[in-house]
């Protein structure tokens, strides 16, 4: 496994020099993870920030009647961490789980906190990503209130079709709100179009 994909996702989040993408991401650790394994658990401090450079990942909840709710999804090339968790230092609420075997690149706690005070661009990056991951919160949260469960489908196979082809469909289901059952029937009526 190189850095190649990681530079790039620095340099392709803030502009920034090549030779400072690959300083910044020499301080990352090669992590390799199997399918089925929780880089974050529930009641556990979230203490690693990760970029999934292959692989698929998911994060959940229970609800309040001990249902699993799938709460977002991670593609490659995508940052990782439950940010309540990691940056005020609790128990998370959530898990994060590898649905597929997962490679890529951590930082410790510690290695982050170390990064953002010393080095401005990795500040700027760091940032950057938290912007990203609230605006798409944001979208997904609105979305649960003003689009139908048929118009959240759409959207979803439009813009993020690799969650089809790594997930299964209970947790697609669980995301978009909707059961199992409706979501065969949604399935069925967007084949139709």
């Amino acid at each position: 496994m190189d850095r190649i994909a990681l530079t790039q996702f620095i340099q392709s989040t803030i502009p920034l020099s090549a030779e400072k993408a690959e300083t910044i991401s020499l301080q990352f650790h090669p992590k390799n993870f199997a399918a089925g394994h929780m880089l974050v658990k529930s009641g556990k401090v979230n203490d690693t920030y990760f970029f999934l450079e292959t692989g698929f990942m998911r994060s959940f909840l229970f609800d309040t009647e001990g249902n699993e709710v799938t709460v977002n999804f991670y593609p490659q090339n995508s940052v990782v961490f439950e940010v309540a968790s990691l940056f005020q230092r609790a128990p998370s609420h959530e898990n994060i789980e590898a649905l597929t075997e997962s490679s890529g690149w951590a930082l410790t706690y510690e290695e982050l906190n170390k990064l953002f005070h010393e080095v401005p661009e990795f500040r700027e990056f760091g940032r950057a990503v938290l912007v990203k991951g609230f605006i798409a919160f944001k979208e997904r949260t609105l979305s649960m209130i003003n689009k139908t469960a048929e118009e959240r489908y759409d959207a979803l196979i439009r813009t993020k079709p690799e969650i089809f082809q790594n997930a299964p469909l209970k947790y697609i289901a669980s995301y978009l709100g909707v059961t199992d059952t409706s979501l065969s029937r949604i399935r069925r009526e967007y084949i139709k179009k």
